[in-house]
Order: C-alpha cells, then structure tokens, then sequence
C-alpha cells in the first residue's frame, strides 16, 4: 500500500504543480527538443542526439526519460529536425511518448547575428496502466478505475537568436492544451497539457586558446507552478573535456562532465542532489547524454555546432 500511496503522490505531484514536460540537465545540449526555431548556421552537418535520465533514484515511481533527436541544416535558411522523448513515471503506471518534426527559418541579422523563427508539429500519447493498484475501500475509485490510451496533436513555436558565442531563446513547444482525461462519472476532467514557455541563453568565453567558460541558464513558465530556473556554468579545456557545475533554484545542485572521444561523438554525464525535504527519500538523479556529428561532405568541421 505504501508503494501504491507514493506512486499515487507522483502523479498528483505532476497534475498539481502543471510541470509536465520532463526537466534536463543538458538542456544545452538538447535545444532543438525544447525550441522549434533551435539552429546552428552549419551546412552539410546532421546532429543526433541521445539523453536517457533517471530521476529520485530510490524513491517508488520516479520518472525515467529517454530522448532522442536528429537535426540538419537543409540550406543556409532552413533548418530541420525529428524528436522523440519518452517519459515513464511510476513503472508503467504513466508513460508519455512525444513525436515532432521541427521547421526552423534562418534570417541573417547583418555580420555573424542570426535571428530563426521555428515550428514543432506532431503528437503526444499517453497510456496509463492501474492494473496493479490496490484500494483498501472496496469501492474503486472511478479515476482508476479505466486505463487510459489516448493520442492527440500538438504545435509549438519558438525563436532563437545566435552568434558565434551566444544564443538568446524563447519558446513554447506545446501550445494545445489536450485533455487526456475527460469528465466520466461525475469527476472533473482533469490530466490537461499546460502550456509551458522556457527562456534560455548562453555565452562563451574565450580566456585563452586552451580554456573556455561557458555560462547558460534556463527558465520555465507554466500556469499553476513556481517559475523555474536553472543556471550552469561549464569549462571547456583543449575543445575536448568539459565539466560544471548546475543550481536549480529551491531544487537541487548538479555536476556535470562531458568528453569528446572522437571528433564526432561526445559523451557526457550529470548528477543531480536534491536540496528539498524530498532528498531524504532518493540518492539523486542520473543523466547521460551522447551526441554525434554527421560531416555529410566530409570536409571536418574542427567543432561541434552546438552550444558553439
């Protein structure tokens, strides 16, 4: 009953606070999942991505995400990419699949400043599974008492801004507010998509030829919750390794480290310690992340044109 009674908590915890979309530790390198209008100015070059996060180890339920995107820039003006997240929270009890195609156009500001406007199109589906739920009334309770297959559309916009060493970004990737759960006996409907807007930016830098500092954060907007804000700040040492340091506000603290093993692939990891009363009952968050370049024309691009 204790196990069923912290997982019912997860998801009231998600429905209450409208913090629905999942939270990164990356997120700068994982823009194009967050903004549409997300671009890097680099022909010939597809970038894929990978992020798998385990949340509140420990604690019964927690979320797990995994995500995976490709971009490209089509031509010097157009840009394009796929995404898919998955997020699992609670066993199975609530999983979300999220599939977009993004648009991005490019507009050149004069020098090296750029300006993109982006749109996200796609769908969100969500099952649910109480099978296992046991109730110490014998009456179930009719919120749980069906599970829940339902898929709906979804469109987002957002705009970025960006030069060789800063980007500005503001987005909304989900502006449908779909009801997942409608009105059925007599409860309100309730499980609703809240529209969450995020603001982020980054800089670099340049110390010397060897070292860079790299400060980024990042804020979220949504009805019904706390803004939320994360800010990080990483080294680049030789264009190869890179580590920081992450402070999500009243939230948690965050170490982060990522290495180039190849000119191609990048590597990286992030812990999370949650500050919160709920530390006590998990070990901290995990997060990996891989990142690889396709040079479609093999000319050996001596960067990764994310984060720049």
């Amino acid at each position: 009953m204790k196990k069923i009674l912290l997982l019912i908590n997860f998801l009231f915890y998600l429905s209450v606070s409208a913090q629905q979309d999942p939270e990164y530790t990356h997120y700068m390198y994982n823009m194009s999942v967050v903004n549409p209008a997300y671009a890097t100015g680099v022909p010939a070059m597809m970038n894929f991505g990978a992020l798998y996060r385990t949340q509140w180890v420990g604690a019964v339920g927690a979320p797990k995400t995994f995500t995976f995107f490709g971009h490209t820039a089509i031509t010097d003006k157009i840009e394009a990419g796929l995404s898919f997240i998955s997020d699992d929270i609670g066993d199975g009890a609530k999983k979300e699949n999220n599939i977009y195609a993004d648009f991005a156009y490019v507009l050149n500001l004069g020098g090296k400043n750029k300006l993109s406007l982006g749109l996200k199109a796609g769908f969100s589906s969500i099952q649910s599974n109480f099978n296992g739920f046991r109730f110490t009334d014998p009456q179930t309770d009719f919120a749980f008492s069906e599970n829940i297959n339902a898929t709906k559309p979804n469109i987002g916009v957002g705009a970025y801004y960006f030069r060789d060493n800063l980007y500005i970004g503001l987005s909304a990737p989900n502006l449908l507010k779909s009801k997942y759960i409608e009105e059925k006996s007599g409860i309100n409907a309730f499980g609703a998509e809240e529209i969450h807007t995020f603001l982020t930016a980054g800089y670099v830098f340049q110390v010397n030829n060897m070292w860079k500092i790299k400060p980024a954060f990042m804020s979220k907007f949504v009805k019904g919750a706390p803004i939320t804000l994360d800010v990080t700040a990483n080294v680049l040492y030789n264009e190869k390794f890179e580590f920081g340091a992450a402070y999500r506000i009243d939230d948690s603290v965050s170490a982060l480290f990522n290495i180039n093993v190849t000119p191609s692939l990048r590597v990286g990891y992030a812990y999370d310690y949650t500050l919160t009363n709920f530390g006590q009952f998990n070990s901290g968050t995990h997060e990996i992340m891989l990142l690889f370049d396709l040079d479609l024309l093999g000319k050996g691009f001596d960067k990764s044109p994310r984060f720049f």
